[in-house]
């Protein structure tokens, strides 16, 4: 039985934990979560997708002191800018909201190929408590003392991103000099692609595209054509009448027409910001 024994007024008496209580902080599990990635949605690249989140699964699984926070995974993503990331964007928001612990990753290449996020992203984690596990370079971010290290695979990540991004370039400016032209039809009035990938004329829109040219030719203006086009009901490639001077604008501009290509319109200023830009020459 117990007995009420009378204390002083500067004694606080503190409760004894539950049998419960006791075994919950004894063995209190780490949530940890993992990011993984893979850079296109090619179907080899798919398969290492799978792979990636049956291993982590796995891995968490299997370690008694771990419990796992979730697997956040972004298929077909570059990852040069996380903006565009979305299930590492929502893994940030669940480790800004307290429900991660340790974030698990297979390299820091998988994390961010953009030095400066990188550095970013890790130093907001550790301020929040929350280290980052990098199992190829065998970092922890929070056991680690500066953040050299972190620096130095960061901007080899970049550099190999820069490196494939040239490789990709050359490619594309070879295959333009070989004649090897990707036509984007899906939108294009008098045209669709035929079996070959080449274009073929549909010859019932070819006639609206030759019937826009003569009218211009007799010297009407764009607005007045697009009037034309919507008084007479003639459907666009959509199926629609909703014709504009803009959109009379770009079939009298493109050069398709005429049966040439015009190649390298825009470029992309880096890899890092895959800013495109008018190519002026």
């Amino acid at each position: 039985m117990s007995r009420n024994i009378p204390t002083a007024d500067n004694v606080t008496v503190i409760p004894a934990l539950s049998p419960t209580e006791i075994k919950e902080r004894k063995y209190k599990q780490i949530r940890v979560a993992a990011y993984c990635r893979v850079s296109t949605d090619h179907e080899e690249q798919q398969n290492s997708y799978q792979v990636q989140i049956a291993y982590y699964t796995d891995l968490i699984n299997s370690n008694p002191e771990w419990t796992l926070a979730g697997i956040f995974a972004d298929e077909g993503i570059s990852g040069t800018q996380t903006k565009n990331r979305t299930q590492f964007n929502k893994m940030i928001r669940k480790c800004k909201q307290k429900k991660i612990d340790l974030v698990l990753c297979k390299s820091i290449s998988r994390f961010a190929r953009n030095t400066v996020d990188c550095l970013e992203y890790i130093r907001e984690l550790k301020l929040l408590g929350i280290g980052v596990m990098f199992e190829k370079e065998n970092i922890n971010t929070m056991t680690m003392n500066s953040e050299f290290i972190i620096s130095l695979y960061g901007s080899f990540a970049q550099a190999e991103s820069e490196s494939i991004s040239k490789n990709v370039t050359w490619g594309v400016e070879k295959s333009f000099k070989e004649g090897k032209v990707k036509y984007s039809l899906d939108k294009m009035l008098g045209f669709r692609r035929g079996d070959d990938g080449k274009p073929v004329i549909v010859e019932e829109e070819a006639e609206t595209v030759r019937y826009i040219y003569k009218l211009y030719l007799d010297g009407l203006s764009l607005k007045r054509i697009a009037r034309r086009l919507r008084d007479e009901g003639i459907k666009k490639w959509n199926g629609t009448t909703d014709w504009t001077a803009v959109t009379v604008y770009g079939i009298l501009k493109n050069e398709k027409y005429a049966g040439d290509a015009v190649l390298q319109k825009t470029y992309t200023v880096d890899c890092i910001l895959h800013k495109q830009v008018k190519n002026n020459g």
